[in-house]
């Protein structure tokens, strides 16, 4: 046991350095409770209990998401001295973007969109994107353009829990729904490839420079806080287009941007055994 007095010596720390194996452990945990995958609107998704125009809304209200994570990491890279920060960063952008041709995960989530009968464009254009959505990427955007630079690495460890998620949509969209196939799932076949590599890049940068209590404190913080932002687009989505069911003004109304004929879609899920009329949640 160390004494009071040689605590208190010259050189000797005032604090114990906070433990590695801990920290990732409390970050982890942050996730066991608080991910989005324990959504009600997500249970339903996955489990097939979504009619088409509940999918749509939500593939409209993702997509904004989606648009503006490249625009984040643009914000966090215009704070970054180091260049190899720098690279490492960059290729989340190019995943996202990616070249003329392939278009990246950008144009991956749009062909999801062109499956459920959505116009791309319309899509694209993000109108119709429900006011709660727009506020909380919004303030995603701003979190990661504002705060320290650990914080804003930290806010992106969501991608810790989003392997299971991807897997589980997968699985439950090709079981359920007639317009889901290898194509209109790649985006998520790919972030199974991608999101491992940014994974172990961001986490490492958080453990090694959450290297007090403060800025492991810090760190969690800002986990929770992008926790709270996944979750709060889907409360706004359940809210408009499952119960109470208002949808607020100028927010898609269910038939806008709608390319495919809805009749056509709807008999072919009902063929396939998915009744697209009621939308429940499991027990």
């Amino acid at each position: 046991m160390v004494s009071k007095s040689a605590a208190t010596a010259p050189g000797f720390p005032l604090h114990p350095a906070p433990d590695r194996n801990a920290f990732e452990a409390r970050l982890r945990a942050i996730g066991a409770e608080r991910y989005h995958d324990k959504h009600v609107f997500h249970r339903m998704l996955h489990g097939g209990q979504c009619t088409l125009t509940q999918v749509r809304a939500w593939v409209i209200n993702r997509y904004y998401y989606q648009s503006r994570i490249p625009m984040k990491d643009a914000a966090f890279m215009s704070r970054v001295d180091d260049p190899g920060l720098r690279r490492a960063w960059r290729r989340r952008i190019e995943e996202h973007d990616g070249g003329l041709q392939e278009g990246g995960g950008l144009r991956r989530w749009l062909k999801l969109a062109e499956a459920t009968g959505l116009d791309p464009d319309y899509v694209a254009s993000t109108r119709g994107v429900l006011p709660g959505t727009r506020f909380a990427v919004d303030a995603y955007v701003s979190f990661v353009r504002e705060k320290p630079m650990l914080e804003a690495v930290a806010s992106s460890l969501t991608e810790m829990f989003a392997r299971a998620i991807h897997e589980d949509r997968i699985a439950g969209l090709l079981e359920h729904y007639a317009f889901a196939n290898d194509n209109a799932l790649s985006y998520f076949r790919q972030r199974l490839k991608e999101a491992p590599r940014e994974v172990e890049f961001g986490l490492s940068y958080v453990l090694d420079n959450a290297d007090t209590m403060e800025k492991q404190d810090a760190a969690a913080a800002a986990l929770i806080f992008k926790t709270d932002v996944l979750w709060s687009q889907l409360d706004a989505l359940h809210f408009a287009y499952v119960a109470p069911g208002f949808i607020p003004p100028g927010a898609w109304n269910g038939r806008d941007g709608v390319s495919a004929d809805v009749g056509e879609i709807a008999q072919a899920e009902r063929t396939s055994g998915h009744d697209t009329e009621h939308c429940e949640a499991r027990d």
